[in-house]
């Protein structure tokens, strides 16, 4: 291999090195950012539950005062759940599927707008919490999260438990 390719592979592979440390604290600073505005909008329809059932009715949801005790609750206690990267997977789950539930009910033209006019659809209300929630649940949410840390620790104590058994 030449000495510039060499060094071209050099400096690529640090830049990957630097970009892959960097995707925890990263991921971490859109969980901490974008779900306290989630956890707000959650709480805030925990403070106004007549106001939002009115609201949830005059979209033909069912069951609207359950509804909106469904969705204040995912948007409160799943935000805490990713702000703190724990049971991250199925926070991000929830969300996800009520932010597709709200394209679909309050923000549908922004939804079937999403090819036509896609600048409709990313600048619906539930567009970053959407994506958020899609990116967690596919790569999680890095190794600076409770579950990174719960996995760390169950990972040693099950070598602990191996050495343990091995030494008998």
């Amino acid at each position: 291999m030449s000495p510039v390719l060499a060094l071209a592979k050099n400096v690529f592979e640090r830049f990957v090195f630097v970009l892959n440390f960097l995707q925890a604290p990263v991921l971490l600073a859109v969980r901490l950012y974008f779900f306290w505005q989630l956890f707000q909008a959650g709480s805030g329809k925990f403070g106004n539950i007549p106001k939002v059932t009115e609201f949830f009715a005059s979209l033909h949801i069912p069951f609207p005062l359950l509804n909106v005790y469904l969705v204040a609750s995912v948007e409160t206690f799943g935000s805490l759940l990713l702000i703190a990267g724990l049971l991250s997977r199925l926070s991000a789950l929830a969300v996800f599927v009520s932010m597709s539930v709200a394209y679909l009910t309050a923000d549908f033209e922004a939804l079937s707008s999403m090819f036509s006019d896609p600048d409709k659809f990313v600048k619906a209300d539930p567009f970053p919490y959407f994506l958020i929630a899609l990116i967690i649940l596919v790569f999680g949410p890095g190794w600076l999260s409770l579950d990174a840390l719960i996995g760390r620790w169950t990972h040693k104590k099950e070598r602990l438990d191996d050495a343990v058994a091995a030494s008998r």
